[in-house]
């Protein structure tokens, strides 16, 4: 960050962005990161939102964007520095999201196997697997299709073309 920019934070803001620092992100959890993102979201936007409506205001009584932003340029340039913060802990809390999920992952994988190996462990090895018809008879049970009306339709249209054609064999 240009030493200029650095100049015109004040006290809070410059913590802030030290936190953001790449050495004081290593050392955070997923949680800590999510607070952190939080905070310096909220500031950025603050300095955005300040920003345009100052801005805005200028444009109205001097009729020139040119003008207004001149004069609202250090509240763009705060919002800028906070959005450039909020890229670096979006990216670090994105890696540990990703992290974690990962370790999550292989530990409901090791629990499962670990279940797996128990359950074959007590009966002995013989009959202790299912029979694959009755896990699908299972999971069909469990995923039960809803009538809609488009489904309806379907059905409705089928069985009409069904008796049509049974009637002509009929009729023959």
């Amino acid at each position: 960050m240009k030493d200029s920019t650095w100049a015109m934070l004040n006290q809070s803001e410059k913590a802030l962005l030290r936190e953001v620092e790449p050495e004081a992100l290593a050392g955070l959890d997923e949680d800590a990161l999510s607070a952190l993102h939080d905070r310096v979201r909220r500031a950025r936007t603050k300095y955005s939102k300040l920003y345009r409506r100052r801005a805005a205001e200028q444009v109205g009584k001097d009729s020139s964007r040119g003008g207004a932003h001149a004069k609202h340029a250090r509240t763009a340039v705060k919002a800028e520095a906070f959005e450039d913060a909020l890229a670096r802990v979006s990216r670090a809390l994105a890696k540990a999201a990703k992290a974690s999920a990962a370790a999550l992952k292989a530990e409901r994988i090791a629990a499962a196997r670990a279940a797996k190996g128990k359950g074959t462990k007590k009966s002995g090895g013989s009959g202790s697997k299912a029979k694959p018809g009755k896990t699908k008879q299972k999971a069909s049970a469990a995923k039960v299709k809803r009538r809609t009306p488009v489904s309806k339709r379907a059905a409705a249209s089928s069985r009409a073309a069904t008796r049509r054609a049974q009637a002509a064999r009929a009729s023959r």
